[in-house]
């Protein structure tokens, strides 16, 4: 794969074109590790719509342990936001290359230690179930946190829910009847054609890294888990070592 290829997937010079790619692949992986992670722990770990319901149902049935795992989930999603952001920030700050490769990096390698570490610790499921939604909640943070900046909001790739309301919306323009009003006035109403293939490949690729990530650990256990590690780490190696061989020529 050529290196400008890969640089520009997380360089900090961002055109639509590299969000759109960048985009397209997160949600691949962010698929794959939701339902992994369901396989694993029988939890899925990216939405937090279903966090804050059973936290809520949790506490009306009095639910302590139930309460508490939905509290640390949601934290640790906040958490991984947060370090995101503060990562891309500092980042911003500095002026480096690997402004957005940092945070795709840090998930990388976070998934790497989690597939090489996991089928040590699912013998001690009292911990084991605990740590790996912390760690997987706190990674898709991190990554929905980096792709949102890197956008501007317009692009979200850990939560299906927004994926599929834009969708929606942007299917409804296309179909709207604009009975007497023409393509070239302002009131003509029509969908987005590059926004609907965005989101309708985020969809499909949400859908297909689930399948790849479900029969993965299905064959292959917490070992499935190292190619997509190894995948956001090449998506991030490139602006990272750009950074590092130019800091002794900054330094002089």
């Amino acid at each position: 794969m050529p290196v400008n290829y890969l640089r520009d997937f997380t360089s900090a010079a961002r055109t639509d074109t590299a969000n759109r790619r960048l985009g397209i692949a997160l949600a691949g992986v962010a698929g794959a590790a939701n339902a992994g992670g369901f396989l694993a722990i029988g939890q899925y770990t990216s939405h937090m719509s279903g966090m804050v319901s059973s936290l809520a149902d949790s506490l009306v049935l009095g639910n302590l342990p139930l309460v508490l795992a939905a509290a640390s989930a949601i934290f640790a999603f906040l958490a991984g936001a947060a370090s995101s952001a503060i990562l891309i920030n500092w980042g911003r700050r500095r002026g480096t290359h690997s402004v957005y490769a940092v945070p795709l990096a840090v998930e990388g390698l976070l998934l790497l230690c989690f597939g090489v570490l996991g089928a040590n610790l699912e013998h001690q499921r009292l911990l084991f179930v605990p740590a790996t939604v912390t760690l997987l909640c706190y990674v898709m943070g991190l990554q929905n946190a980096m792709i949102t900046k890197i956008s501007k909001a317009e692009i979200r790739t850990t939560h299906v829910t927004g994926l599929v309301t834009d969708l929606g919306i942007e299917i409804g323009k296309g179909l709207y009847w604009n009975r007497g009003v023409s393509s070239t006035e302002s009131g003509y109403i029509g969908a987005d054609v590059r926004r609907l293939g965005l989101l309708a490949s985020m969809l499909a690729m949400f859908l297909l890294g689930g399948l790849a990530g479900a029969i993965s650990f299905k064959q292959f256990g917490f070992v499935a888990t190292v190619p997509l590690a190894a995948f956001l780490l090449l998506l991030a190696i490139v602006p990272v070592a750009d950074d590092l061989f130019s800091s002794p020529r900054r330094s002089r």
